[in-house]
C-alpha cells in the first residue's frame, strides 16, 4: 500500500505546510485520513483528482483536521463533476458540524442537488466496522473538540495503518499503535508539553511500548520544526510517499 502526505502542518501553516491531509492509495478505492482547511489547495498543487477518492476518514472536528470538506464537496458538485457517491466517516456530531460548517462558508449548500450521493457515518470511540471494505476501529484520545476525538486504525489489503489525530499523550496510543505497520503520530512540539497536543519526547519514551512497525511523525509547531533534523524517526513532508 503507499500513503502520500497531502498535508503535514499544524492549524496554522508554520513552515508553509498545509493542514493535515493524508491520501491512502489500495485496490477497491483510495481514502483521505482528514481533509484540513488547505486540502482542496494541497490536492490541486499535487494533481491529484478529487473523483479518485472514494472514502474520506475525519479524526476529529477541528478546522485543520475537516474544514476542507465544504470544499471538497463543493468542486465535487461545480467543479470535478463528481458522480460517484462519496463517503464520509467521522466522530458523533459530524454531520450536524459539516452541515453548519458548509451553509456557514456557503450558504445554503448543505442541502443542494447533487449528481452523486453523501453518504455520512459517525463513529464513537470503541467502534469496530467495515466501510467500503476498510476495516476501522477508534480510540478515544485527549484533545478539546467539541465531540469525541478519534484515534482512527484501519486495516485493509493485509495491512494496518493507525493515525493518532490530535492528542496529549494518553496509554490509548499504546492500543492504537500496538503492531501497526504504520503509525503516523503528531509531534506538534520536541519535548515541552503542551495541552491537548502531543511532544516527539512521549513519543520515544513509549516507541517499545507502542511496538509499532515503523512510526512517521507529523503536525509539526516551530518548535519541532526547528529540530526535525535531530529526530530519530521518519518524519512526514508535504507531498511525501511512503509505501509499506
Amino acid at each position: 500500500m503507499r500513503v502520500q502526505f497531502i498535508g503535514t502542518g499544524d492549524a496554522f501553516g508554520t513552515g508553509g505546510r498545509f493542514n493535515t491531509c493524508f491520501k491512502v492509495e489500495r485496490p477497491g478505492g483510495d481514502f483521505l485520513i482528514d481533509c484540513g482547511a488547505s486540502s482542496m489547495i494541497a490536492l490541486r498543487k499535487l494533481g491529484i483528482d478529487p473523483n479518485g477518492i472514494k472514502t474520506i476518514f475525519i479524526s476529529h472536528l477541528h478546522g485543520d483536521h475537516f474544514g476542507g470538506l465544504p470544499f471538497f464537496i463543493l468542486d465535487a458538485q461545480f467543479n470535478s463533476r463528481r458522480i460517484e457517491t462519496l463517503t464520509l466517516v467521522g466522530p458523533p456530531g459530524f454531520r450536524q458540524r459539516l452541515t453548519e460548517a458548509m451553509d456557514v462558508f456557503f450558504p445554503g449548500s448543505s442541502n443542494a442537488v447533487r449528481k452523486f450521493l453523501i453518504e455520512i457515518h459517525e463513529v464513537a470511540p470503541g467502534d469496530s466496522l467495515s466501510v467500503n471494505g476498510i476495516g476501522l476501529e477508534t480510540v478515544e484520545m485527549r484533545h478539546a473538540c467539541g465531540a469525541p476525538p478519534l484515534g482512527l486504525r484501519f486495516a485493509c489489503n493485509g495491512r494496518t495503518v493507525a493515525y493518532s489525530g490530535d492528542t496529549e499523550w494518553t496509554d490509548a496510543l499504546i492500543a492504537l499503535g500496538r503492531n501497526a505497520d504504520l503509525l503516523i503520530v503528531e509531534a506538534l512540539t520536541w519535548e515541552r508539553k503542551i495541552s491537548q497536543h502531543l511532544d516527539y519526547a512521549s513519543v520515544l519514551a513509549n516507541e517499545a511500548r507502542i511496538g509499532a512497525k515503523r512510526i512517521v511523525l507529523t503536525h509539526f509547531g516551530p518548535d519541532m520544526l526547528a529540530k526535525l533534523g535531530g529526530a530519530r524517526h521518519e518524519y512526514a513532508e508535504d507531498g511525501k510517499i511512503i509505501d509499506f
